[in-house]
């Protein structure tokens, strides 16, 4: 049996609808009561900092989807939460008698990295270490951040906001990543593998902006800025010196093309093309009604 964590969010919400599509055995990991039971699967409630709810969760479970909200604003003693809580799963299925975890990350994870990169890193050395057969999947970024104003960082007129350098990124609609997720979970390709998975293209913010503006006939621009420019932009939102700036560099690396390149992850492993950004977005009318 499969356990899905993070069942209702970016890449689990897609991930449980494929695998009922596929008929596999699995449970969903869910915090609140009501999103398991709207989500017509079964499901148990549990909580990441709980360890007996993670026991009964991964009773009869030997593969595990492992995801979590990610980076937080806020740290705890200079460490992200989600550290401890991926860690507190890995051992749970450890102890469960689990064998296998398909692990979302992010592109670049390293231990030391700047926000998630770092966070994952680390949880990336754990899964390592924990005697367990792992597949670890880095996406970079995700075409769903563009879904709504508020998913995006935008300035005060509505224009998308990035580094200056606008160079191209290679963006992955959440349903290839668990895409990929389902065929790792379902059979036994990649096993003890890394593989950082992309969209078909690379494409800059302001290309993004103008495909935006067509799909919503809204005028949205692109404002390149300096990293400087951009800390002192997220510290008006309210984000600490120190995080606005670590976020203000990580915008700055991919400005400059840390997130430009394009592999052939998805294809290789599910046998379909990625989605470009056209088909996100078709596949998203309630949010880009002229697409």
């Amino acid at each position: 049996m499969i356990l899905v964590t993070g069942a209702t969010g970016s890449t689990g919400r897609y991930l449980v609808r494929q695998l009922v599509e596929c008929g596999a055995e699995f449970r969903a990991l869910v915090r609140d009561k009501a999103k398991g039971e709207a989500l017509g699967v079964d499901y148990a409630v549990g909580d990441y900092d709980d360890p007996g709810s993670l026991a009964a969760a991964m009773e009869g479970v030997d593969r595990v989807y492992l995801a979590s909200p990610g980076a937080q604003a806020e740290t705890e003693n200079g460490e992200q939460p989600m550290i401890r809580w991926e860690k507190n799963v890995i051992d749970a299925a450890k102890r469960a008698g689990a064998g296998y975890v398909v692990k979302l990350s992010v592109l670049h994870a390293r231990i030391g990295g700047r926000m998630s990169e770092g966070g994952h890193g680390a949880i990336e050395a754990h899964l390592k270490e924990s005697g367990l057969e792992w597949t670890i999947l880095q996406p970079g970024g995700f075409m769903q951040n563009f879904l709504s104003p508020t998913a995006s960082l935008r300035d005060g007129e509505g224009n998308l906001v990035g580094h200056e350098g606008d160079a191209p990124v290679a963006f992955i609609d959440a349903y290839d990543v668990a895409a990929c997720a389902a065929t790792l979970l379902t059979g036994n390709l990649a096993r003890n593998e890394t593989l950082p998975i992309t969209g078909p293209e690379a494409i800059a913010y302001s290309e993004v902006a103008a495909k935006l503006s067509a799909g919503t006939e809204e005028r949205i621009g692109f404002n390149g800025m300096s990293e400087r420019g951009l800390g002192e932009l997220l510290r008006g939102f309210g984000l600490a010196g120190e995080l606005a700036d670590e976020l203000a560099s990580l915008y700055a690396s991919i400005g400059g093309g840390s997130y430009s390149e394009v592999t052939d992850v998805v294809e290789r492993i599910t046998g379909n093309a990625p989605r470009s950004f056209e088909a996100f977005m078709a596949a998203n009318p309630e949010a880009f009604p002229q697409a």
